[in-house]
Formats: C-alpha cells, sequence, structure tokens
C-alpha cells in the first residue's frame, strides 16, 4: 500500500508555470512507476505523463510534450510535475497516480493501483 498526496496546485496566468509534487508513504516507492493524470470539468480523466521506476525512461501526451516535465526523487519519495508555457486548456484537477505493472511506462489508467486526492490548477487567459 501507499498513499499519495499531490501539493503545489493553483490559480497561474497563461504562459507562466507551476511544479505540482506528489509525496508518497511507505518503503517501497522505487517499486512503483509513477504517472500524472488530469480531469477537466466536464471530461474524462486523462494521462499526461509517466515516469519509470528509476525515473531513466518518460512519456508524455502529445498535448504538454516540451512543456511539461515529469521527474522523481526516489530518495526523497516524491514525484513531480513542472509545467511550464501553461494554457487555458491546461486548466484541470491533477492526480498523480502509482502503478505496480510490470512495464517501465504506464499510461493506461485502469494499470494504476493507487491514486492521490488531486490538486486544482487553473491557467487564466
Amino acid at each position: 500500500q501507499v498513499q499519495l498526496v499531490e501539493s503545489g496546485g493553483g490559480l497561474v496566468q497563461a504562459g507562466g508555470s507551476v511544479r505540482l509534487s506528489c509525496a508518497a508513504s511507505g518503503r517501497t516507492f522505487s517499486s512503483y512507476s509513477m504517472g500524472w493524470f488530469r480531469q477537466a470539468p466536464g471530461k474524462e480523466r486523462e494521462f499526461v505523463a509517466a515516469i519509470s521506476r528509476s525515473g531513466g525512461s518518460t512519456y508524455y501526451t502529445d498535448s504538454v510534450k516540451g512543456r511539461f516535465t515529469i521527474s522523481r526523487d526516489n530518495a526523497k519519495n516524491t514525484v513531480y510535475l513542472q509545467m511550464n508555457s501553461l494554457k487555458p486548456e491546461d486548466t484541470a484537477v491533477y492526480y498523480c497516480a502509482a502503478s505496480t505493472a510490470p512495464q517501465p511506462l504506464v499510461i493506461p489508467s485502469i494499470l494504476y493501483n493507487y491514486w492521490g486526492q488531486g490538486t486544482q490548477v487553473t491557467v487564466s487567459s
């Protein structure tokens, strides 16, 4: 079992930057592939970014490539999402998630076992 707590969300103007953090409990953080998802009002939850257990591999959805960076610090049991050049369409509740799936990069939400409560990111135009 792992508990995830997101932080860092808030209100930001278009073109600005926000860094989200996800702190995990337990002593097996490095055993999980990690991901970030988001859910905008009236829309389904969508994949944003994924990172492998060691942090050596990352993957992003097309809409955030070049703007967002996922990283992790296993010594701190924390995964991050650096969001730059934010757009109003990035407005959503952002969730971090942990997966025990064997593949290094996990994209489908169904393969994630644990979820944080989410943090709101609002980008004003």
